[in-house]
């Protein structure tokens, strides 16, 4: 079979498939993919079926905008024996490379939600089989394929490998967060799965660390300053809005009352430049890259709010847009979009550059 099989959001599926295809082209990897509204996956068909495993390892995944998760698809398993469904898996199995990891998932929709627990509880038996049989090693391993049953009814799955240095580290592609009882609204979220998406966990210590100084633009009710305040940074707040009492409470938040797209810092010490306006796409890509062109922030991330139709082309443009007003500065910005779990209708931007990181010293 091999062909690749890319989770998203559901009502994204056109925009993954857009994305896939024009992306596999441009390594010379050509098909077709297979589209169904609102399951939550598209399924990429290769005419040549050794080119899977290529792009699987090739085309960044860190690049994809609309793809949440990518992996090879080697055999549809249908009309499995409910009684036992791990002998069909392991006997389509034979042959893998050794894995290191098992995720047992499905497509992140309302239908598909029902089968969840039952994936959580066929992980255990089947990490035993795979492992008795020498496909899984008996120990988590991170440097080895990761191992995918892909469930799309309790006897009908998808059986495949993604690479573990190239492919999502979170189960179904989604980290797994809470919301803070006392965040000012959901929307804190957004920023939280941005830092575990975009920042590696093992720099944290160094990016977003107490004592930076931060600025959240459109930042009422506060949802994304509370992100920046529970991690120690001195928050610049503007809006006209009003912000939550909680947060002015910490003293780490000054709060400006002006407009987000006009005011600017008075001295050149701010480190993260963080924003969730609603406007156009064109606007805030534009004073995003004057932030970074008057050297006002050193890294970034802010939404990117989508049209109703061509939602890929837009979010390509906008983003081709920045690298060129970026590469006007400086060759060392590195710019980072997905559409987060916790986005709707808009896209997440990351934007920082390898030079100012590479300064950052751990703090003693």
């Amino acid at each position: 079979m091999n062909n690749l099989l890319l989770y998203c959001r559901p009502g994204f599926e056109k925009e993954a498939a857009a994305e896939i295809t024009e992306r596999a082209s441009n390594m010379q990897c050509y098909g077709f993919a297979r589209v169904k509204d609102d399951s939550g996956y598209v399924i990429f068909e290769l005419y040549d079926e050794e080119q899977a495993d290529l792009l699987a390892r090739k085309l960044p995944f860190r690049e994809l905008i609309f793809i949440r998760q990518m992996l090879v698809v080697t055999h549809e398993l249908k009309d499995l024996d409910l009684s036992d469904r791990v002998s069909p898996i392991i006997e389509a199995a034979q042959g893998y490379a050794i894995c290191g990891d098992l995720r047992v998932e499905t497509a992140d929709t309302n239908e598909a939600k029902e089968l969840s627990a039952f994936c959580r509880k066929f992980t255990v038996p089947l990490r035993q089989a795979l492992r008795g049989k020498d496909i899984l090693t008996k120990k988590e391993t991170p440097h080895r394929p990761v191992f995918h049953a892909f469930f799309m009814a309790n006897d009908h799955l998808l059986l495949g490998y993604s690479y573990s240095f190239n492919n999502s580290e979170f189960h179904m592609g989604i980290p797994r967060l809470r919301c803070p009882a006392d965040a000012p609204s959901r929307s804190s979220l957004k920023l939280e799965e941005a830092f575990y998406v975009f920042v590696p966990k093992e720099e944290w210590d160094v990016r977003l660390t107490s004592g930076m100084k931060a600025v959240d633009l459109g930042a009422c009710p506060g949802g994304w300053t509370y992100q920046l305040v529970r991690r120690g940074m001195m928050v610049t707040a503007v809006d006209n809005g009003s912000m939550a009492q909680s947060l002015m409470d910490t003293g780490q938040v000054k709060h400006i009352r002006d407009d987000g797209f006009v005011w600017r810092p008075g001295k050149k010490n701010i480190y993260w430049l963080v924003c969730d306006m609603v406007d156009k796409p064109a606007r805030v890509t534009h004073m995003v890259a004057d932030w970074f062109r008057e050297n006002d922030c050193q890294e970034a991330v802010f939404n990117l709010k989508l049209p109703m139709k061509k939602r890929y082309a837009e979010a390509v443009h906008n983003i081709e847009v920045l690298r060129g007003l970026l590469k006007e500065v400086d060759n060392a910005f590195v710019i980072q979009a997905k559409q987060l779990y916790h986005d709707r209708e808009e896209i997440t931007v990351h934007v920082y550059n390898k030079y100012w990181v590479s300064k950052l010293e751990p703090k003693a």
